[in-house]
């Protein structure tokens, strides 16, 4: 280990990227795998979860681990790609020690776990040195009294707990991206995965499930109370639910869809009439949709939410009214890179692609395929034979559809490279 800092905490650790002597990225800290004696005897960090590309996780251990910085940490580039697996003698710090309920010794102060130092000792190995606790919240305070101590003023961290929190683990989760989010709960063990989901609002975990493989989507929802699974199947996007709630026993898909909204569970039920792998059951049914008479200023500002994707902010779908799927007459698009050359004040009808070819909803997954590829396009509208607008399908919903079911937990495979398996 070169010119490492004498202190690193984990909560910053996680997410930074990994690089090889040859400064390639090949992956990013997902958590620390410790092993944990004692309390009074500082738990020796064996190594880092790593999560390559692909979404694939290894295991790296301390000793490949040359170099690490505020933003980055370097290996030796001998990698085992073999995918990690917990062992019975191991902790995860992010995954198990997060939210651990604790005392500190001689104060009596108790409260949760929010992060853990590691330090090197005399000898090299890399310990966890430090605990930061923060006390429950009293009175008018939003969070309570923060403490950092030394590892062996703290008890209770090697206590097996029933009811462990998530609070802390939950704000990691929520600085990542929904897809890195959803790899770490998939890798949690049941327990702590059940807490996260308890702990997550309704809007993140649809985000999240929306990443999950299918079984850890139906796992999730049938653990979760009928009207909180209805609640959070009405904040993902219709397409993925429908995906979802196909996946479930008939019986307890028809009360979710009875739980929904009136409008989202039609949206639901539409999608779900297609034909599996057709135009009609990936797209999705919430496009921007605009009437001639918006302005390109409108146009621009509803293309500007963040919520939506950057294939479904490509294109704005310009039809009469009704401006609900399926909608009144279709009459184009309006590309992204058109309006923003144009003057704001100006009819978005005025910059109208009327030429796109349209898809049936009936079109099989290879004609989608086709056309978009074909016309070099990120989205494209599906129509009805009476020409009204019935959603978008766009490339990602086509690649969801094209990808083998279990191509999260396969991912795409850097080059393989001699390396050891931690002893």
């Amino acid at each position: 280990m070169s010119s490492a800092p004498s202190r690193v905490y984990a909560a910053r650790l996680v997410g930074l990227p990994i690089f090889d002597p040859q400064g390639d990225q090949v992956g990013k800290v997902r958590d620390l795998v410790v092993s944990v004696r004692s309390e009074t005897s500082q738990p020796r960090v064996l190594g880092l979860v790593v999560e390559v590309f692909g979404r694939r996780r290894i295991f790296v251990p301390m000793t490949r681990v040359t170099h690490i910085d505020s933003g980055q940490v370097y290996t030796t580039g001998l990698l085992n790609m073999r995918r990690f697996e917990q062992r019975s003698t191991e902790t995860l710090v992010m995954g198990q020690m997060l939210d651990k309920t604790v005392r500190i010794a001689g104060s009596g102060v108790a409260g949760t776990v929010y992060d853990v130092a590691m330090e090197q000792a005399r000898n090299r190995d890399w310990v966890l040195c430090r605990v930061a606790v923060q006390e429950p919240a009293k009175a008018l305070r939003r969070k309570g009294q923060t403490h950092v101590v030394e590892w062996r003023d703290v008890e209770g961290l090697t206590l097996r707990e029933e009811a462990q929190g998530a609070t802390h683990l939950v704000a990691a989760l929520n600085e990542l991206r929904p897809a890195d989010a959803a790899t770490m709960i998939h890798e949690l063990p049941v327990e702590r995965r059940s807490a996260v989901v308890a702990a997550l609002d309704d809007e993140r975990l649809a985000d999240v499930l929306e990443e999950l493989p299918e079984e850890d989507q139906v796992e999730i929802l049938s653990h979760l109370g009928d009207e909180r699974a209805a609640d959070v199947l009405e904040e993902m996007s219709p397409d993925d639910a429908a995906d979802l709630i196909a996946e479930l026993p008939p019986e307890t898909a028809a009360t979710l869809l009875e739980l929904m909204e009136p409008d989202e569970a039609e949206d639901v039920r539409r999608l779900m009439s297609y034909v599996e792998d057709t135009a009609g059951a990936m797209m999705t049914p919430e496009p921007v949709i605009l009437g001639p008479d918006a302005t390109i200023a409108d146009a621009l500002a509803h293309v500007r939410n963040p919520d939506l994707t950057p294939s479904l902010a490509a294109l704005v779908y310009v039809c009469r009214q009704p401006l609900e799927t399926p909608t009144g007459r279709f009459l184009g698009v309006a590309h992204i890179q058109r309006l923003l050359r144009e003057p704001p004040s100006t009819l978005v009808a005025g910059a109208l692609d009327d030429s796109m070819e349209t898809l049936p909803p009936e079109a099989t997954i290879d004609q989608v395929a086709a056309h978009l590829a074909t016309y070099n396009l990120v989205a494209a509208p599906v129509v009805d034979e009476n020409g009204h607008l019935l959603g978008a399908v766009t490339v990602d919903d086509l690649l969801d559809h094209m990808l083998p079911e279990n191509w999260r937990d396969q991912g795409l495979r850097p080059r393989r490279r001699r390396g050891v398996a931690r002893g």
